[in-house]
């Protein structure tokens, strides 16, 4: 029986991962900069100009919405420590797009070098 880390082990043979010095330029050229986390991870901290659709509804998001129809796109994406952004890539390679690249090491990662990080701005009631 497969584990959730051997998925992660195989979607990591046929996807594109890159390291955080190369992460920047990647996102600079990127159609789309995803990240893959729960709603609730993406609210307290994320990448800026990230765009967040959880790994669960990934599929589902990506076969709906015509805005992210086109496969030439260029989509650097992320989560946490990079299983689910493994997934994620791996998945929207077998949905035909082509240009799909992982962030090794995720969030933590991009935390951990100082990167500049964002937090939503939350209504203010004064």
């Amino acid at each position: 029986m497969k584990t959730a880390h051997d998925f992660v082990v195989e979607a990591r043979q046929h996807i594109q991962e890159i390291s955080l010095e190369e992460a920047d330029s990647a996102i600079q050229a990127a159609d789309l900069l995803l990240d893959v986390r729960d709603g609730d991870e993406y609210r307290q901290s994320h990448v800026p100009q990230a765009t967040n659709i959880s790994r669960g509804l990934l599929e589902f998001k990506f076969s709906n919405d015509p805005a992210l129809a086109n496969r030439d796109m260029k989509i650097v994406l992320y989560c946490k420590t990079s299983g689910r952004a493994a997934l994620s890539a791996r998945a929207l390679q077998e949905m035909g797009y082509l240009h799909v690249q992982s962030i090794e090491g995720g969030f933590d990662a991009w935390q951990e070098a100082g990167k500049p990080t964002a937090k939503p701005e939350l209504p203010s009631f004064d």
